[in-house]
């Protein structure tokens, strides 16, 4: 028979039970917020002298708040859905750092086919959104979902408020569902900037549903649906997808496996690429450990297995937010940035060391030596992409924002200084937003996410003095077209890296195309090595061998690891589930010297969190 104390004891843990389900039924954006320091709206963190100290002071607030211009891929989009103007000077509820924003979209008319979505941001000044997450479903964040993509945004018009955010408007293309009539609801999360801020979504007075949270009432958002009526026949065999280069199948011997599962707590979570070092261990970041800000990890080959040590979990001041894998010195020193932190919240570059008494656990006490704070100033802000080390110890890197011209820096840093080697934009037609560095023929080498003679990227080298290689041309749907993110070397010195373009067909199909292509030192003609059909613009990540194989990972019209060898012949080595196996490979591989091919994804595995594999021959 149950005491008093009893029955009141358990009558207290099902109402607060009770409670707690409530609590996370309510929630749009899901927020995590005792662990999580960014504020949910912008004008929380522009209160916060942690964020305020971020954001740039006008003497008093813009005496015009006339909407954004609406920046449209073409003349032949048309508008599912338009939720009204950019506020710009209201609030904004942040989209990434684990939270989700979810508003409504009526669709009038059976049949309508999403083509691509743009909304206002509000970013800290010199980011950039590069993607972000978008989903459509039948209810808030739930119930059926009819698309769920990780997509480019390309950035357009942005004014300054006055709060001292970048009000920008953001426009994607991308081949969406067709929806009948009713109501839907799109979800923006998982935003990335290289710096690693946080991004928030425009809040404006749109006829859209708002939606009661746990947080507060979220208002409607700024945003527009782009498409239109399908009413197109079918699609021309010859406009379907490009196939891939000649294929070949795998080797019947070869073997996937799961070497780590992150679980997204203290050892972190959706990693973001790794290096390997001369004896064969694997370093990496992750976001998460104990502060939210980030992690640095290794893996150790222990027999038949892999030992997982989290080396160091960034807590704001010392970095936060590392998104480019590490590299290692001769000495096992492991150098790093992060896009964010450090004294002036624009991000570091960090060495990391083991201290003289290692302890043997799976949180370990390397010592963090904070080499440098980035400014955002004439050094650059929110640094990322690899890091270049010379025989001499110096280090080579870019900044993707701040510099003297405000597009990012390539910089050098030697005896404990910051010396920038070119500044973004220097000419008009130079590259804007550098996206790490290379070591290749003579010097290093690497590309811009924007800028250059099409306002699409380029690829530059700074051998021999700085010189634009490639200008992209995405606006006239050219041979080279856009969104280079990534570029990798080989030892004869040519490049490797991958691009996208789509153009509209008969005002009803958007047609994507990327390639992965190789540019032959020393005349830098172009080589495709193969075609891809993609449902939005292309993410591959490649890695060039010893023996002049070509490896990457995919985000195209599948999630994939894939392999070329001269010349040139395709195999798709894994094809991602999006379960057990991991979600979006996002990042290059790497390549030890017997063959095996390793990798991260930022999501999926046991815990939703992503995973390091490894694919042995």
């Amino acid at each position: 028979m149950h005491s008093k104390e009893q029955s009141r004891s358990s009558l207290l843990r099902t109402i607060s039970l009770a409670i707690i389900a409530t609590l996370v039924m309510a929630v749009a954006i899901v927020p995590a917020w005792a662990q999580n320091p960014v504020p949910p709206t912008a004008v929380q963190a522009a209160k916060m002298p942690q964020f305020a100290s971020r954001l740039a002071h006008p003497g008093k607030p813009r005496a015009s708040r006339k909407p954004l211009a609406r920046n449209h891929r073409g003349p032949q989009d048309s508008e599912v859905y338009d939720n009204g103007p950019t506020n710009g000077n209201t609030d904004a509820w942040t989209i990434n750092f684990g939270y989700i924003v979810s508003d409504s979209f009526p669709v009038g008319t059976d049949n309508s086919s999403v083509t691509g979505m743009s909304f206002a941001a509000w970013l800290y000044p010199g980011d950039t959104v590069t993607s972000v997450e978008v989903s459509i479903t039948s209810s808030e964040n739930g119930g059926t979902s009819y698309f769920d993509q990780v997509v480019n945004f390309t950035q357009g018009t942005c004014t300054n408020n006055e709060y001292g955010y970048n009000v920008c408007n953001e426009t994607a293309s991308f081949s969406g569902p067709t929806l009948n009539t009713g109501t839907y609801w799109v979800n923006l999360q998982n935003a990335t900037v290289t710096s690693g801020d946080p991004v928030y979504w425009d809040e404006n007075s749109g006829p859209s549903l708002a939606y009661e949270s746990s947080l507060g009432t979220i208002p409607s958002e700024s945003f527009t649906i782009l498409g239109g009526s399908m009413t197109c026949a079918s699609l021309p065999a010859s406009e379907e997808a490009q196939p891939k280069a000649v294929t070949a199948p795998p080797s019947p011997t070869q073997t996937f496996n799961v070497i780590y599962n992150f679980t997204g707590g203290a050892d972190g979570g959706g990693p973001a690429g790794l290096t390997m070092d001369a004896d064969g261990n694997l370093y990496g970041v992750a976001g998460g450990g104990d502060s939210g800000q980030g992690t640095v990890f290794k893996l150790t080959p222990s027999g038949s297995s892999w030992r997982f040590t989290r080396l160091y979990s960034f807590s704001g001041t010392d970095g936060s937010g590392p998104n480019s894998p590490p590299v290692v010195a001769s000495d096992g020193t492991v150098y790093g940035t992060t896009g964010g932190g450090g004294s002036y919240g624009d991000g570091v570059l960090f060495g990391l060391a083991p201290s003289r008494e290692v302890l043997p656990a799976v949180f370990s006490n390397w010592t963090e030596k904070l080499l440098y704070s980035f400014t955002g100033g004439s050094d650059g802000g929110g640094p990322g992409g690899g890091l270049v080390l010379d025989h001499a110890g110096n280090i080579y890197g870019t900044a993707y924002g701040g510099g003297a011209n405000g597009g990012g820096t390539v910089y050098e840093f030697t005896n404990g200084a910051v010396q920038v080697l070119h500044a973004f934009p220097a000419f008009p037609g130079d590259g804007a937003g550098p996206q790490g560095a290379v070591s290749g023929a003579g010097g290093l080498y690497g590309v811009t996410g924007r800028g250059g003679a099409y306002n699409s990227g380029t690829v530059y080298t700074l051998a021999g003095g700085y010189n634009i290689l490639l200008n992209f041309d995405l606006q006239n749907g050219g041979n080279e077209s856009g969104w280079p993110l990534y570029m990798a070397a080989d030892k004869a010195g040519n490049l490797y890296l991958s691009d996208t373009w789509g153009y509209l067909i008969n005002g009803c199909y958007w047609l994507w195309y990327g390639s992965t292509f190789e540019l032959t030192y020393p005349d830098w003609t172009g080589v495709d090595l193969v075609d891809w059909g993609v449902e939005g613009p292309l993410s591959a990540w490649v890695t060039p061998d010893a023996s002049g194989n070509v490896y990457g990972t995919a985000i195209a019209d599948g999630e994939v690891v894939f392999k070329l060898t001269c010349c040139w012949t395709y195999t798709t080595l894994h094809s991602f589930s999006g379960g057990l196996d991991g979600a979006r490979p996002d990042s290059a591989p790497v390549i030890d010297a017997q063959g095996n091919v390793y990798g991260v994804t930022l999501g999926g595995g046991a815990y939703g969190s992503g995973v390091v594999w490894e694919i042995s021959p």
